[in-house]
Order: C-alpha cells, then sequence, then structure tokens
C-alpha cells in the first residue's frame, strides 16, 4: 500500500476516535490517575480501542504502540522496522480543563523516522495530516489545503507548552533571541510551525515517543527540522529500551541559523 491511501484511512480512523472522545467530552466524566501521576479518563481507552481495532484491519497489518498499551518489551519492538505510534488522547490535561486543545495522534515509524502522521483536534474542529511524499496539509471546515513552514519572522514566535512549562523552559526563553510566544497544549504545537503560524517550538520537558510522532511527520513535511537538545541530532523512534525522548527543538525554517542564534544570545 503506498502511503496516500494510507494517509487518508488513517484520517478516517483519527476523526472516528475523535467522536469517541466526544461523546465522553460531553458528560461529567471522572479522571484516574496512572502509575506516573498522569491522568486517565474513559475518552482515552474508548479512542485508543478504537484506533488499534481499525489501524489491526488494515492491509498489510503492522503492529501497535499505543500510550494506552505500551508495555511491550524491547526486546520484542526492538526488531519491528515499521508500526503504529499512537496517542490515543494527546493533552488529556486540556481534555479535563476543557479547553479543546487536545488531539488524536497517529503515526506510522519506518526505521526509527515518521513517515506518515495524522493530528486531529475534534473540538477544534481542524486536522493536520501527512506523509512522506505527498505532503504536508489542514484540514479545516471542511477545506482541505497544503501547509509550509514560514520564513522566520522579523520579531520569531515561539510556541511553548501550555501545561508542562519548567525553569529549563524559561532559562530557554530567558536566552533566546527577542520574540512572542504563545502557549498551545497537544501537538498542536508543531503544527503550528508546521502551517506557518510559529516559527520554533522548544521543549524541554520530559515527552514519551507517542507525544511527538505525528507532530513530528506533520512539521517535517511542511518543512521544518526536529533535533534533540543539546546535541543537535535528529530525533528518532525506537531506539532505546525507554520511550521517554530526549528534550528537542522544531525550527520552521531551518536555513535561518537558530542554532548559532541561540548560542549567541
Amino acid at each position: 500500500m503506498t502511503l496516500a491511501p494510507l494517509l487518508e484511512q488513517c484520517l478516517s480512523i483519527a476523526e472516528e476516535a475523535g467522536r469517541a472522545i466526544l461523546q465522553v467530552y460531553q458528560t461529567d466524566f471522572t479522571v484516574t490517575e496512572k502509575d506516573d501521576h498522569s491522568p486517565l479518563t474513559q475518552a482515552d481507552l474508548a479512542a485508543h480501542r478504537c484506533i488499534v481495532e481499525r489501524l489491526g484491519a488494515l492491509e498489510p497489518a503492522y503492529p501497535c504502540l499505543s500510550e494506552e498499551a505500551a508495555d511491550i518489551p524491547y526486546e520484542t519492538r526492538r526488531a519491528w522496522r515499521r508500526y503504529w505510534l499512537i496517542d490515543p488522547l494527546d493533552g488529556t490535561k486540556e481534555f479535563v480543563k476543557r479547553n479543546g486543545e487536545f488531539t488524536v495522534n497517529i503515526a506510522l515509524i519506518d526505521d526509527g523516522r515518521p513517515i506518515l502522521g495524522v493530528v486531529h483536534a475534534p473540538v477544534l474542529g481542524v486536522s493536520y495530516l501527512a506523509a512522506q511524499g505527498v505532503g504536508a496539509f489542514r484540514i479545516r471546515e471542511g477545506r482541505r489545503e497544503a501547509i509550509h513552514t514560514r520564513a522566520t519572522a522579523a520579531r520569531p514566535t515561539l510556541v511553548v507548552s501550555k501545561s508542562h512549562r519548567d525553569a529549563a523552559l524559561d532559562a530557554f526563553l530567558a536566552h533566546a533571541p527577542e520574540h512572542e510566544a504563545l502557549s498551545r497544549g497537544s501537538s498542536l504545537k508543531f503544527c503550528l510551525v508546521a502551517e506557518g503560524s510559529a516559527d520554533l517550538y522548544p521543549r524541554t520537558g520530559p515527552t514519551s515517543e507517542w507525544d511527538t510522532g505525528a507532530g513530528q511527520c506533520v512539521a517535517e513535511q511542511a518543512g521544518a527540522t526536529v533535533w534533540t537538545l543539546p546535541d543537535w541530532a535528529p530525533l528518532r523512534y525506537n531506539q532505546k529500551e525507554g520511550l521517554l525522548n530526549p528534550g528537542f527543538i522544531v525550527i520552521g525554517e531551518p536555513a535561518y541559523g537558530w542554532r548559532e542564534k541561540l548560542k549567541a544570545a
């Protein structure tokens, strides 16, 4: 199967999962706590079941790694060349706050790189999708349009986490060139860079691989680059036993020279 029709199928699956999430969102849902003290709702689980079932019916069938079923030994998944990386509800804290800034994330990883990604925000009514060799797109109010990163603004816009700000990020912003700052939840931060609404997304706090795979694909296919911090290496997947990412930075205009400017600031 080529990536273009597979991308459309993944969009349909993400939208179906979004509808399952909204059914819970409109109720007086309860919130429980995982072992790592992060929140969990019935919406996370409903979306997980929907996505895994639908992806499992696709041909060819690839293994799935989801936030809600992540207890797969590295000895097993290290042999995976191509697999689905899923966050059924990215931004559960935003879901609990009912601010709408949460997403369904589905990515296809190939040899450590995201080659297909769908980010669907059911409350906001917007979807971002991309695939290698296909391009990057935004769907809003039924209209699909290609998206691309922009040339860096004279006063750059940096987009940062809404619910996971830390001292390291404050230090980064204090030493960055003069800029505007926006805060957004979930993987929408990748998408703001991808569509040209922001120039840079620095992330110093912890994320897991399912938090970033789909958004990274959208950003990269729209023209961005994604580097780990502090070593400036490509952000890759399934390369180690743990599933936590290092810090990273998403750069909308790679030729702008952000690395040098950040060092000089």
